[in-house]
């Protein structure tokens, strides 16, 4: 019944031997590992019913992250130490589950909740710190910054300033470094109306070479309030 149902979401980390896994290689894998692990998926409707499951913000080839996001309908409730013990051994090396919660079945489609995405990127770049603290304000205290990029054989023209909310230096290049890397914390919008690359982002504060590697660390979401499935507030 659908009264019985369940609004599962899960955290998981996806690391370095898994991030060139396409996002439908990873849709597939995860449809196959709820399966093994027993729980009663509830599935849509349609010629071609499909298992319920609706991933936060697809991640990028190339991308590790420690903290994507999938919820999945249940056709019935389940405990989550059921998710908890029965789903880790059912996922590939390189997937880690890292938390269960159970969340109201009225919140919106959780795509639609995601606002913004935190990274950790690594850049082939030996300026100092003092140089890159200039790069980083001269690029946050700019109102536009005209992009445009290829897709496909379309040219994309728009305004990268507004999909980028803050920039961090967390590590600059030591002096005489023979393979320098420097590390930046990008805090990037991610909603239905644009959402920020890191490489882009780089390009645009003057690195040269492509990111030698971008973490994602943290999704944020807004959350308007709804009974829980418990009672209450969610």
């Amino acid at each position: 019944m659908t009264a019985a149902r369940q609004r599962l979401r899960l955290t998981f980390a996806r690391d370095a031997p898994v991030r060139y896994i396409t996002h439908l290689d990873v849709m597939r894998m995860w449809e196959r590992a709820l399966k093994r692990a027993a729980l009663p998926l509830a599935y849509s409707e349609g010629f071609t019913p499909r298992p319920r499951i609706a991933v936060a913000a697809p991640l990028a080839v190339g991308t590790t992250s420690e903290c994507e996001l999938i919820e999945v309908i249940t056709a019935e409730r389940v405990p989550l130490d059921r998710v908890r013990d029965g789903v880790p051994g059912e996922l590939p090396a390189g997937f880690r589950l890292l938390d269960v919660a159970e969340v109201a079945t009225g919140l919106p489609s959780l795509q639609s909740m995601v606002r913004a995405a935190t990274y950790e990127v690594d850049l082939p770049d030996a300026r100092a710190a003092a140089a890159w603290s200039a790069a980083i304000a001269e690029f946050l205290a700019r109102e536009s910054i005209p992009w445009e990029h290829m897709r496909g054989d379309e040219v994309r023209r728009y305004d990268l300033r507004p999909l980028v909310r803050d920039i961090a230096l967390l590590q600059a290049a030591p002096p005489g470094d023979e393979r320098p890397c420097a590390r930046l914390a990008l805090d990037l919008r991610n909603d239905s109306s644009g959402s920020g690359r890191p490489e882009q982002v780089a390009r645009a504060l003057g690195v040269e070479g492509p990111p030698t590697r971008v973490h994602r660390t943290r999704l944020e979401l807004h959350e308007p309030e709804v009974p829980s499935p418990l009672g209450g507030a969610a």
